[in-house]
């Protein structure tokens, strides 16, 4: 399956979940999109609400099937409960960690400024949006971007970053200071379910 490249607010609107994470998609009209919307009253089976609470991760952090799938499988050998292992290698990610330190206002914006090659990890060019960064990794703007409009209106709208990312201003770059607590990933999301959706 590809990748969803369509409007983010119909998509968030089906899954009932602001896969933005910033509720404006569900602000106006929260329900489902088209004409029957207001009239989906259905009880989803125990298959549907595992299937949608993947879909709504999988929406939120862009990967496609094959993708997502291959990371849980990786999170599944390592130490500790599987979701939270999950949930700490999609925050790995750096297309990820480029949104969450804010040189983009969105993950699709942010994977395209990795993608463009705008984005340095320890002093050199990475050009994959899943690359996995490791804690102590430092991220930073290539020089020649640093006065790139759209990295600079996005690092103005910040006024908070979560506990594992250390910036500084001066030198337009982050530290991944360590693997993010479960507590400071979004409370929405069920990860057991999605456990559940692969051992099925």
């Amino acid at each position: 399956m590809a990748r969803y490249t369509g409007p983010a607010y119909k998509k968030s609107r089906r899954l009932s979940f602001s896969t933005l994470e910033n509720g404006k998609e569900l602000a106006r009209r929260p329900y489902g999109p088209g004409v029957h919307g207001k009239d989906r009253k259905r009880k989803p089976s125990e298959y549907g609400i595992q299937l949608m609470e993947k879909q709504k991760v999988r929406t939120m952090y862009g990967l496609n099937e094959k993708q997502f799938k291959k990371l849980f499988e990786k999170a599944q050998k390592m130490a500790g409960v599987a979701g939270e292992n999950f949930l700490k290698l999609l925050e790995s990610r750096l297309d990820n960690l480029v949104y969450r330190i804010g040189f983009g206002n969105t993950r699709r914006a942010s994977r395209q400024l990795v993608n463009h090659g705008h984005i340095l990890v320890n002093g050199k060019k990475v050009d994959i949006p899943s690359y996995q960064v490791k804690p102590g990794d430092i991220i930073s703007v290539k020089e020649s971007s640093l006065e790139h409009p759209a990295i600079k209106n996005s690092l103005e709208l910040i006024t908070n970053r979560l506990g594992f990312i250390s910036y500084d201003a001066k030198k337009m770059a982050a530290t991944y200071v360590r693997l993010p607590e479960r507590n400071e990933l979004n409370a929405e999301i069920n990860e057991s379910l999605i456990v559940e959706y692969y051992n099925r």
